[in-house]
Parts: C-alpha cells; sequence; structure tokens
C-alpha cells in the first residue's frame, strides 16, 4: 500500500485507433489506483502534447470513471502522433512525464502505442536515469497484437459482433435487391476482424492478406477470385452474394496495381493512410469491367466497414475483460513490474516482456496474422463459395460456369484454372 508519505502519481495515455472498451481499462485503472493511494492523470489526445513538452491532462477520480465502462470512445481521447519519430520528441515527453512527477505510466494502444510505451520507459532509464515503470494494455480491433494464441486484444470481440450485425443486414438486401456488395473492413496488418465478421455472418467469401503467404498480391488475382465466386453462384441461380476483404489487402498489393499508391498519404508510423484510397471503388470498378468482357451483367454495390465498430459502446465480454486488464496492469506495477504487455490467459494474468514482443529484424513489435494452417480459418474457407482445389477436376462445374460467359470451357479453364491449381500462376 502507498502511503501519504510517498505518493505518487500514475499516468493513463490512450494511441492509435478508438477500439470498444478503452473507457473499461480507464475506469479500472483509475479505481484501482487510487485504491493503492496513487494520484492518477488522464493525458488527454495521446502523445499529441507531450511530444511538445506539454502536458494536457485531467486528475481523474473515483467518481469521473464510475459508469464510463458502459461506454464506446475514450474520455481521453486518442491519437497517433508518434513519440518515436524524433529524439527531440522522445525527449519532451519523457521530461514532461518526469517533470509532472509521474512514476507510473498505463498505455493502452495497439502495436505502435506497445513500441513507443517500450521506447519511453527505454528512454527514461537510459538517458534520463529515472525510473518510469511502465505498462502496456493491448487494445485493437485488429486483433494483431501477439498475445498467447486464441487470447483476443480488447475491443475486437465488439467489434465483431457490431461487424457481423451490419453485415446480416447487407446480406439480406443483396438477397432483396439481388445484387452483389462488396465491402472492405478495416485489419490493416492481419485479417482476424475481416475472418471473423465474414465467418459470423455467413458472408459468401472473405479475402485477408495472409492467403498470399509473404507474396506480392496482385489485383487481378483479387477480381479473378471475386469475379469466379460470382459466377459460381449464377452457376446455382443466385445473382447476389457478400464479399468481404480486409483493407490489409491494399498493403500486400503490388504497388504498380494501385497507381494511387504513388502519392497517397502516410500516418506518423509510416504507414499508407488506407482512408485516402477508396480501394473498394477500385475493386469495383476493375470487378465490372472484367465481368462486362465475359459478358456478365451484375449490379455490384461497394462499402466500407471500420468507423462504425470503433467507437460502439462495449459488450459484456469486453468490459468484464477490460476491468480485470486494468486492475492486473495496476497490480503489476505496484508488485515492481515495468516492461511488459499485460495478457489474461487461461484465467491468469500474463505480463509479457516488451522484448519478447519485439521482432529481432525490424525492432518493431511482432504481428500476430492468422495462421491458415488453423482450424478457424480452414474451417471459415470451407464455408466459402469460391474456386478451391477440390474444384480442379470437376469438369461439370467447369462447364456450367463457362456457359455464364463468352469463353469456351477451355478458355475459361486457361482464363482462371490458375485459382483452383489446374494452370500455372500468370503473375
Amino acid at each position: 500500500m502507498i502511503t501519504q508519505e510517498n505518493h505518487k502519481k500514475l499516468a493513463i495515455i490512450v494511441g492509435g485507433g478508438p477500439a470498444p472498451g478503452i473507457n473499461g481499462v480507464i475506469h479500472s485503472v483509475t479505481i484501482e489506483a487510487i485504491n493503492n493511494g496513487l494520484e492518477v492523470l488522464g493525458i488527454l489526445d495521446g502523445y499529441t502534447h507531450l511530444v511538445k513538452g506539454e502536458l494536457k491532462a485531467l486528475p481523474l477520480t473515483i467518481q469521473d470513471v464510475s459508469r464510463i465502462h458502459l461506454r464506446g470512445g475514450s474520455i481521453l481521447h486518442t491519437a497517433r502522433t508518434n513519440p518515436t519519430a524524433s529524439s527531440e520528441a522522445m525527449r519532451n515527453t519523457v521530461q514532461t512525464l518526469l517533470d509532472a512527477g509521474v512514476s507510473y505510466l498505463v498505455s493502452i494502444g495497439g502495436d505502435d502505442t506497445a513500441f513507443s510505451a517500450y521506447k519511453v520507459a527505454q528512454f527514461a532509464r537510459e538517458q534520463r536515469g529515472a525510473s518510469l515503470q511502465v505498462v502496456h494494455v493491448p487494445k485493437t480491433i485488429d486483433n494483431d497484437v501477439p498475445l498467447p494464441y486464441g487470447v483476443p486484444t480488447f475491443g475486437y470481440e465488439t467489434a465483431r459482433e457490431v461487424g457481423a450485425r451490419v453485415m446480416m443486414n447487407i446480406m439480406e438486401d443483396a438477397l432483396t435487391g439481388q445484387r452483389w456488395f462488396l465491402v472492405v473492413t478495416m485489419g490493416r496488418k492481419a485479417g482476424h476482424l475481416a475472418m471473423g465478421i465474414g465467418k459470423g455472418s455467413g458472408a459468401t467469401l472473405t479475402l485477408i492478406p495472409e492467403e498470399w503467404e509473404g507474396r506480392r498480391i496482385r489485383l487481378q488475382e483479387v477480381v479473378d477470385i471475386l469475379a469466379t465466386s460470382l459466377i459460381m453462384r449464377l452457376v446455382d441461380n443466385k445473382p447476389y452474394g457478400v464479399a468481404l476483404v480486409a483493407e490489409g489487402v491494399i498493403e500486400e498489393i503490388e504497388p504498380d496495381d494501385l497507381k494511387d499508391l504513388k502519392t497517397v498519404e502516410r500516418d506518423a508510423h509510416g504507414h499508407i493512410r488506407l482512408s485516402e484510397i477508396n480501394f473498394s471503388d477500385i475493386v469495383k470498378r476493375t470487378l465490372r469491367d472484367q465481368l462486362k468482357e465475359l459478358g456478365i451483367n451484375v449490379n455490384i454495390v461497394n462499402l466500407d466497414l471500420g468507423y462504425e465498430m470503433r467507437c460502439a459502446p462495449p459488450i459484456a465480454y469486453d468490459i468484464d475483460y477490460t476491468r480485470s486488464l486494468g486492475e492486473a496492469a495496476v497490480d503489476f506495477l505496484l508488485d515492481g513490474g515495468t516492461d511488459a504487455i499485460i495478457a489474461l490467459a487461461d484465467d491468469r494474468i500474463i505480463p509479457l516482456p516488451f522484448e519478447s514482443m519485439m521482432d529481432p529484424e525490424t525492432g518493431r513489435t511482432q504481428v500476430r496474422k492468422v495462421r491458415i494452417d488453423s482450424f478457424a480459418y480452414q474451417s471459415s474457407l470451407r464455408f466459402q463459395i469460391r474456386l478451391k482445389p477440390q474444384h480442379a477436376n470437376d469438369e461439370e462445374l467447369w462447364e456450367r460456369m463457362a456457359a455464364q460467359t463468352n469463353l469456351t470451357t477451355e478458355q475459361f479453364k486457361a482464363r482462371f484454372g490458375y485459382l483452383s491449381g489446374i494452370a500455372a500462376r500468370p503473375f
């Protein structure tokens, strides 16, 4: 227990994009810290002001946070400002925290914010000789922070639920209007969210970047997969469907295939501002042109799914989860811990050292990808309507699909056979 004589301050900072449950962590961190005699500061707007040497913070009380765990968003706001972008930004950040008397820092965010927390703690220790204990609570709807397998990042389950509900409505619209929807959903580096939404809603097919296993993705292949899926549905007299594509596909696509990528802006961490690229529109136009060449006329509507999920009120799972994580983060610090990410696995709190989360090649936080050999992915794939290796020798299917176009069966197989392994990949 901290006594009044050695009264210390704990600061909370939120970085990256919003995720359902942020307020739950703020709520439980504040309550646990105050109950242990700490003063709590809520840093506003992520690192935005700290990198300038300015402290903009709210003193938090239990009354301030007593019911915020039920709300989406963040009462401290959030920002993508990167304190590691320059030595000056890092010096300003650390010195401002130390000058404010902060002894403990609870960081809430995704992989980039985890990396920032790691570097802040390291700089304080090595460059300032100061003890600034830091712990990171991982949040992202993308579910790509490398926690133990099967353990989600908070916010993911709520985002998947909200996204799946929206997709169910879209699927009903597709059936009612007898048309196709092309939906691009969030998931910059990994396809967990797209796969979860796709399987949870029963989407016709879902494309995630992990399918390409590290090789460059070609726009033409994406369009070919979508086109043949649509044709397979036409074979069954179903001129409608919903295709879900993870935005991470854009990150891995061949730059020459998307000329917009050459001039698009990047954020403070060097990532392409995906909002600057209307990827769904690019794919829709390319798909529509290809279908026209094949003699197929189908109504296609494109839309993006993402912002609807980020600030949704958390479901019970994420409320429970974040309250536990926040409490555990404070207890970890008070036990002398630092430089770790807090995880909850097998009903136990597990601190994961920052060092163990770093990619030895890039020096940055590792990214948890979808394992395409996992049951979860293989199960998702089995439910999808698309060309697969098992269709390679299904001559009747090839004939029926070709009959929907202006190509002969042999021409159709020569054009699209690579998707099931019976022809060489043309790229």
